[in-house]
């Protein structure tokens, strides 16, 4: 696990990358329908990100976790009081990040929820648009922060599966910041794209 500080944001305090997703990708030529196919070499934590996410395989849930927690004992963290994940861009039976934003909050101790940040506008996979403006752009009036949770202030963290541009997360952590019972944003991707 090579842990990467997120370019400082003023839409979060603190935010980390566990690991690159990829390490390298070959193409090895289309499948029967056309489309190419890819020589793929993950880091470790890459490949359960893969596992959990591309083939529903929810025993890596607990080691991502795991690796969550083991950043969050970097000093520059705030201890964490509540637990929200990145609002999901599929639909999905059971979410991954859900899954693995649960187990996070159950080994902190923390208060796990998926209803303070929602998402209230489609946008597809952030994936599929090249540039950070178009996603800047697609992203414009997606989230919405609710008044769920009482007294506070809080020290939240939002994570993610995969940090690319940055564009989601700012988004997303932006409109977090107009919630008066949260005090300190902190971020942790699972995986980078670089």
């Amino acid at each position: 696990m090579v842990i990467r500080v997120i370019p400082k944001s003023s839409a979060w305090d603190h935010a980390v990358s566990l690991d690159k997703h990829t390490i390298k990708s070959v193409p090895i030529g289309p499948n029967a329908q056309g489309y190419m196919q890819y020589d793929t070499e993950r880091t470790v934590i890459g490949e359960e990100v893969f596992k959990l996410k591309y083939r529903s395989d929810f025993t890596k849930v607990e080691s991502l976790a795991n690796s969550v927690v083991a950043a969050l004992q970097d000093k520059s963290f705030p201890k964490i009081h509540v637990v929200i994940p990145m609002p999901a861009s599929k639909k999905r039976a059971q979410q991954p990040v859900y899954e693995v934003a649960k187990k996070v909050a159950e080994i902190l101790g923390a208060f796990f929820t998926e209803d303070v940040l929602v998402k209230i506008k489609t946008t597809g996979a952030m994936k599929d648009l090249d540039s950070y403006d178009e996603r800047v752009d697609a992203l414009k009036g997606c989230f919405e922060s609710r008044d769920r949770l009482t007294k506070g202030p809080w020290n939240i963290i939002v994570i993610d599966d995969l940090y690319d541009t940055g564009a989601s997360l700012e988004a997303a952590c932006t409109e977090l910041r107009k919630y008066t019972n949260i005090k300190n944003i902190s971020v942790v991707a699972l995986t980078r794209r670089n």
